[in-house]
């Protein structure tokens, strides 16, 4: 018996789906154009809100911020359900490599003790902003508009809740479960962390989702992450504390990915006309004092007498990004 093979090319009936053909032609796409454009339910909706009646249930009267094209305001990093959550078990694999190291070897007992208590005050408390920015872009999911925004923002969502979770750990490490209690009581009471706490609490009842998006996710972070991750790590490090900087490391890396997708978001929107660009501006400059007013007692208790100088610092390199993106602040 004699096999003879072939082969043959099958061509395919279609090369995508219809309502990317409308966008993007008839050729094959990306998994990450597949899941994000075109996609945004406008019609067929069984009833109003009873709660909010003018509006339908995505609509894009929700904010100030308008958009010929909400597509425009693509992530990136071109993030998809699989992309995403391949990226983060791998930088989850990294970090739980460091904390594994950090425990088995007992590092955090070699941490001088005022940095250690440093990290406590400071660090361990974050965890109920991170839980706000949690909040704050889960709300952005539910009533923003075009799924290429909104679809980053539920992981967003995600990523502050892990935050979260790595600052608990942190504070495990360190000091075990009663650390958590603490940490909770300094936020509930403490002098030092009221003016965050406020900030964090006015932010969770904007209405306007984009407003929300430049609050939390541009000015709350654009000031708060460089301030911890960067500046503070750096302080950890060079004085002996080495140990802390291991297990914060997700974060650091975290907040360099997000800051080019919120800029991307931001500068397409400004661009837009000069009414997006005139509003943009004067939201940062609202939640900018009010996030530094926020700041102020949390870098006196990390940097001392360098608190004033680095908020400075700090505000300078935050008004040199926004001007970048298009902003006059």
């Amino acid at each position: 018996m004699q096999i003879d093979l072939r082969t043959v090319a099958i061509k395919p009936l279609r090369n995508t789906f219809d309502h990317l053909v409308e966008r993007f032609g008839d050729k094959p796409a990306s998994r990450y154009q597949e899941g994000s454009y075109n996609i945004q339910q406008e019609s067929i909706f069984h009833y109003r809100p009873a709660w909010d009646a003018d509006n339908v249930l995505f609509d894009k009267k929700r904010t100030k911020i308008q958009m010929k094209d909400w597509y425009a305001l693509k992530d990136p990093r071109q993030y998809y359900y699989g992309s995403y959550t391949i990226t983060r078990a791998r930088q989850q694999d990294a970090a739980e490599s460091s904390f594994e190291m950090i425990e088995d070897r007992g590092l955090a007992e070699l941490v001088p003790a005022d940095l250690k208590q440093m990290a406590l005050d400071v660090l361990v408390p974050m965890r109920h902003v991170e839980w706000g920015g949690n909040m704050g872009n889960s709300y952005i999911t539910a009533y923003g508009y075009g799924t290429v925004i909104t679809q980053p923002c539920l992981y967003h969502a995600m990523d502050h809740l892990g935050v979260a979770q790595y600052l608990t750990r942190i504070g495990l490490v360190l000091d075990g479960p009663e650390a958590l209690d603490t940490a909770k009581e300094a936020w509930m009471s403490g002098a030092m962390w009221q003016p965050m706490r406020r900030h964090v609490e006015n932010l969770l009842v904007l209405q306007d989702w984009f407003e929300i998006f430049v609050a939390q996710n541009l000015v709350l972070e654009g000031l708060l992450n460089p301030m911890l991750y960067d500046y503070l790590d750096a302080e950890f490090s060079a004085k002996g504390a080495t140990a802390i900087s291991m297990m914060t490391r997700f974060m650091a890396e975290w907040s360099a990915e997000t800051a080019k997708w919120v800029d991307a978001q931001i500068k397409v929107a400004a661009a837009e006309s000069a009414e997006n660009k005139a509003q943009l501006s004067a939201w940062v400059t609202q939640y900018r004092a009010e996030t530094l007013d926020a700041l102020a007692p949390i870098a006196k208790r990390s940097f001392g007498d360098k608190a004033d100088e680095l908020l400075a610092d700090l505000t300078s390199e935050f008004n040199a990004r926004c001007a970048k993106l298009g902003l006059a602040v």
